[in-house]
């Protein structure tokens, strides 16, 4: 019987396996100040960074959901595994001879997870020998004939399962294993037959590098089991919808370049990565789905703006199916999305063959905005010429729109939508609200309890609610608005030439339009505020200046920079102008409606002039 283990061993293992070395397996982890990482938490859903980890003190906590221990419990909570399997999996990473109190050797807890990825490590050895034996010649040609030599064999760990079927498991018994370990396990099947034979194998492992599982392909005609590829069956180590192939090798590369390409096949990982796309990873055996989305975006890391996320699909039905399930995903991601599509439909593997390695860097280069392929695909059934067929193709397109879960990616989808339609942005918005049950697609509405106030900016009586503040695409907006309430001083009478058209949310467009008539010429700072909220009678419009007035701005605020940042608000303005006149230029034709098509020219390149002199300003020049 094993005892305890030694409580000095115990020590040894904290101290050699630093905690930030272990997490970053799982976590992307930035400096945080202080000696500080943070990182998303991997214990439940963030997109804003919670999860702190401080290597000088050997901790981890989250501010989130208050998860908290040392490297030993991280791994104990991270893989499911019992203290004793804890310490003993990072004693085996790291090099420490544990002792126990009583007795000697190692744990044999049957079925355990520790044992099952014992034996799969030993198994994944076993599997890449067999690989150069005389009866994997057919294996050894399927690689090659890839366009795979043995170094990148050895790199991804290929291998090949004898079509003995019997030669793992006396393999793994001669190790000192058992049938009711390697069952469970997925090694074996009852009857003490080998779980994979005759097969090309990839071992299927987790970002730290441990073998979770394999998957492996058919080689002969003869095989037994018709599937052309086979994964390991659910065990207690390996879930399909949780695991990756080729994270181990992309993760770090995924962190530093904040970039993770989606592929569909172990072959295409290889591929992708010896053409030098080393952010390459696969689902195995399942679609990608949620629980893949979630473990991408903790490698990424939790900065919105910068990460990209790009999915390779085919250019058929399948592939626009698979496009339109990750969209209905896309909430998951902080990362920008992107769908990378090739058009004569090979996938990465077969393009690199025909190709060569920059077709699949190029590959990658041509992206688009996932978005973007998702509505071209609805929109390109339509005749977007005809007023009938615009409006077709937006009633098509708006229950896309409205089934997005995270509401805050809504207004800029809407807006997106407009654009490609040349629609009013009203209009697009009105439809989604139809479809998705809602009175409207953005929170636009308060009760109904509170009677209505006067748009200022249309004399019309309308109804507000507070804007969603996380809403990346009104940032600019809620920011101008800040600075106006907050550093009256920074700006002159006139506003810097800020208008109400210049905001696209209603409750912002309002309150700009109750701060306008206001000079901030001699007025103290510290009144200003208050005399700016006093005169709002709307309610919702007074809870949102309050709000604006007392949220932080990380910058040192002065004439200048409030000049440039009204500058960035005209320029979005102009930008969506330019691009909704360009939508009509398209499809207005310039010989039989010349004077039209003139006027507008004439338009777009004053617009652009505008925009040229925006830009100046907007980078504080």
């Amino acid at each position: 019987m094993v005892g305890l283990i030694n409580d000095e061993d115990i020590v040894e293992v904290r101290d050699r396996a630093r905690i930030d070395d272990v997490v970053s397996a799982y976590v992307s982890l930035k400096p945080a100040g202080g000696g500080s990482l943070k990182g998303l938490c991997p214990f439940h859903d963030e997109k804003t960074p919670s999860f702190q980890v401080t290597p000088s003190r050997g901790f981890y906590y989250c501010f989130g959901c208050g998860e908290s221990g040392d490297v030993i419990t991280f791994v104990r909570k991270v893989n499911n595994l019992s203290f004793a399997e804890a310490v003993e999996h990072l004693a085996d990473k790291y090099g420490v001879q544990l002792r126990y109190t009583e007795g000697t050797g190692q744990r044999e807890n049957t079925g355990s997870r520790l044992r099952i990825l014992e034996a799969n490590g030993i198994a994944a050895e076993f599997f890449a020998e067999q690989l150069l034996t005389p009866d994997a010649v057919v294996a050894r040609q399927f690689a090659q004939g890839r366009g795979f030599g043995r170094d990148v064999a050895e790199k991804f760990s290929l291998g090949f399962a004898p079509t003995s079927g019997r030669a793992l498991g006396q393999h793994l018994r001669g190790r000192g294993f058992h049938d009711e370990e390697l069952i469970p396990g997925g090694l074996m099947r009852q009857g003490g037959w080998d779980f994979f034979q005759g097969r090309a194998i990839w071992p299927i492992k987790d970002a730290g590098g441990l073998v979770l599982g394999f998957g492996a392909r058919k080689l002969f005609d003869d095989d037994r089991m018709p599937a052309k590829y086979l994964n390991t069956p659910e065990t207690p180590v390996y879930k399909k919808s949780h695991v990756l192939y080729g994270l181990d090798l992309a993760r770090t590369n995924i962190a530093k370049k904040s970039q993770a390409v989606i592929v569909e096949g172990y072959t295409d990982v290889m591929a992708a990565h010896v053409a030098g796309v080393d952010t390459a990873v696969a689902s195995c055996g399942t679609a990608f789905g949620d629980d893949h989305a979630r473990l991408i975006q903790r490698l990424l890391g939790g900065d919105a703006f910068h990460g990209e996320v790009i999915f390779t699909f085919d250019g058929d039905a399948a592939g626009q199916k698979a496009a339109l399930k990750v969209f209905s995903g896309d909430h998951h991601f902080a990362a920008q999305t992107y769908v990378a599509i090739e058009p004569t439909g090979l996938d990465p593997c077969d393009l690199r063959l025909q190709q060569g390695d920059a077709a699949v860097r190029e590959l990658v280069a041509r992206r688009q905005p996932l978005y973007r392929f998702v509505m071209n695909n609805v929109l390109s059934q339509y005749d977007l010429e005809r007023v009938d067929g615009r409006l077709e193709a937006l009633r098509a397109a708006a229950p896309l729109v409205a089934s997005i879960r995270d509401n805050s990616l809504v207004s800029g989808y809407i807006r997106a939508l407009a654009t490609m339609l040349g629609t009013d942005v009203e209009e697009v918005r009105a439809v989604v609200s139809r479809a998705s049950g809602r009175r409207q697609a953005e929170p636009h509405l308060r009760s109904a309890a509170t009677p209505p106030a006067e748009d200022a900016t249309q004399g019309a009586l309308v109804t507000y609610e507070l804007p969603d503040p996380s809403d990346r695409a009104l940032t600019v907006e809620r920011d101008t608005l800040k600075l106006m309430l907050q550093y009256p001083e920074a700006f002159a009478d006139g506003w810097h030439g800020a208008t109400p058209d210049d905001y696209s949310h209603p409750a912002y467009r309002a309150l700009f339009a109750a701060i306008a008539p206001h000079s901030p010429a001699g007025v103290p700072a510290a009144e200003w505020s208050h005399r700016v909220i006093d005169g709002i009678d709307d309610d919702t419009l007074r809870q949102l200046a309050v709000q604006l007035a007392v949220e932080p701005h990380p910058m040192a605020v002065s004439t200048p920079y409030a000049i440039s940042y009204v500058a960035k608000l005209r320029l979005l303005k102009v930008m969506y102008t330019i691009a909704m006149l360009k939508s009509k230029l398209q499809r207005t034709n310039p010989v039989t409606d010349e004077t039209a098509y003139n006027q507008m020219f004439s338009t777009m390149i004053a617009l652009e002039a505008t925009r040229k002199q925006l830009l100046v300003l907007s980078t504080g020049e």
